[in-house]
């Protein structure tokens, strides 16, 4: 693994990492079927960010598959999604059967969001367990309590394409360490981890770390965004790299992409409400014009 020093995540960087152009006349199917695994009926929002997210940065399809309690409230919610029902336990967690009711639309998924808004860690993460080979096809994103895959399965690591987005506390819980050592030494956390899991993981924070297996990295210093650090933000963050990879980006740029827009986003609501007091909700609005911004940006820069 390198210890090389980390890159800087710019508007350079994601210059080598141009969005797919599915062409004017492309319909929704050339950019990309995202599925979002995600809420409960404590959190049912969670799983509403993560998709409007991933719809704000132009994925053409998107289903959601979402506890029983609340999956009929989310396709009030969000009409231009197909959601789909699935057994829970009296926790609240996803039960491992329902996994037979994703078969059938698996083939079609570019890219899958598995995490936001879980309850029930111990059989979520077994009903993660066996749903991780169904997609093995696709990009994975797991957040929040989908994470805990990693600890169900013994830190063995994942053989298809992953992106881990943990905090610092939660990867104090899934690596053994204490918060304030990862927030000490961010880089070598994300690093550690990407190497044992082989996955690519965007370790959250003031400074956001990217990191790839073989240890290259970049970092994001969002610094005088705070308001970005609340509730739903995550499941925004999540929502915006599923939406990426489904465009057809692959894990690190969809990751670097999500990461910078989110933060751009952020800073966009600071300056026109102030830097603390806008809502996660607010965040995926400002996506759409800052995608077109740094394209006209682009263009503007050629010869």
């Amino acid at each position: 693994m390198t210890t090389a020093r980390p890159r800087t995540l710019t508007l350079s960087t994601l210059a080598r990492w141009p969005l797919p152009d599915a062409g004017t006349a492309a319909d929704k199917e050339a950019r990309g079927h995202v599925l979002i695994v995600a809420g409960s009926h404590e959190m049912p929002g969670a799983a509403l960010l993560a998709a409007v997210a991933a719809l704000r940065v132009g994925a053409g399809k998107l289903s959601i598959a979402a506890p029983e309690r609340v999956a009929q409230g989310l396709a009030l919610a969000i009409p231009e999604s197909r959601v789909i029902a699935l057994a829970e336990t009296p926790a609240g967690g996803l039960r491992p059967g329902g996994i037979d009711r994703l078969a059938p639309v698996a083939p079609r998924i570019d890219a899958v969001v598995i995490g936001p808004g879980m309850l029930d860690e111990a059989r979520s993460s077994a009903f993660v367990a066996q749903l991780l080979p169904l997609f093995a096809h696709a990009i994975v994103v797991l957040d929040a309590l989908a994470m805990s895959v990693v600890l169900h399965r013994k830190h063995k690591p994942f053989t298809q394409p992953v992106v881990l987005t943990p905090h610092a506390g939660e990867m104090a819980h899934l690596g053994g360490l204490s918060k304030e050592a990862i927030g000490a030494a961010p880089l070598d956390a994300a690093r550690e981890a990407a190497a044992r899991w082989n996955a690519n993981v965007v370790l959250k924070g003031g400074q956001t770390v990217i990191a790839q297996p073989h240890g290259e990295a970049w970092r994001y210093d969002a610094g005088g965004t705070p308001g970005l650090a609340t509730s739903g933000s995550g499941d925004t963050l999540a929502g915006l790299i599923g939406g990426l990879a489904a465009r057809g980006l692959d894990p690190v740029p969809a990751a670097a992409w999500g990461v910078l827009l989110h933060a751009r986003a952020g800073a966009a609501l600071a300056r026109r409400l102030g830097p603390l007091g806008y809502l996660a909700r607010e965040i995926s609005g400002e996506v759409p014009a800052l995608i077109h911004a740094i394209g006209a940006h682009r263009r503007s820069r050629k010869p």
